[in-house]
């Protein structure tokens, strides 16, 4: 299984912010879509939206832990990861899990060509290997039962 097999299943949906949107504005996209990341768009045309990096709840968090801070003044720019590590649509469940796990990262970008298709989180690959296994598991029971 793939990231293309991946992303046909969860749909190539991607939320996002800019690096000027406040930490609050941030905050709550997080909170209504439901998400642990937005990428950074440099662009709003999405025609031309290429990620220039991405904000995430543990980014957010660290920042906070390191005093007072206003979330409504402090901007995207200053806590989003600007090295991303991205993946492409024929790279394995395993191989990304293995570089998610590398790297101590959740989310991953998937491009092909320099073309966003996608992100997929953590929980997406898990959830994708553990349906997999259901299904071998069924197939195994019902070859052994004859």
């Amino acid at each position: 299984m793939n990231l293309h097999d991946i992303l046909a299943a969860k749909g190539s949906g991607v939320f996002g912010t800019t690096p000027e949107a406040t930490l609050a504005e941030a905050v709550a996209d997080l909170v209504e879509k439901r998400v642990g990341a937005l990428l950074v768009f440099s662009d709003e045309d999405p025609e031309r939206r290429r990620p220039v990096g991405i904000v995430t709840e543990r980014d957010i968090l660290y920042y906070c832990s390191r005093g007072k801070v206003e979330l409504r003044r402090s901007k995207v720019v200053e806590v989003m990861t600007t090295s991303l590590i991205t993946a492409t649509p024929d790279d394995s469940v395993e191989q990304v899990l293995g570089l998610m796990t590398a790297k101590r990262i959740r989310h991953v970008p998937v491009l092909a060509e320099g073309r966003l298709l996608g992100i997929v989180s953590i929980g997406d690959l898990v959830k994708a290997q553990t349906d997999q296994l259901a299904i071998e598991n069924r197939f195994l029971k019902d070859y052994i039962r004859g």
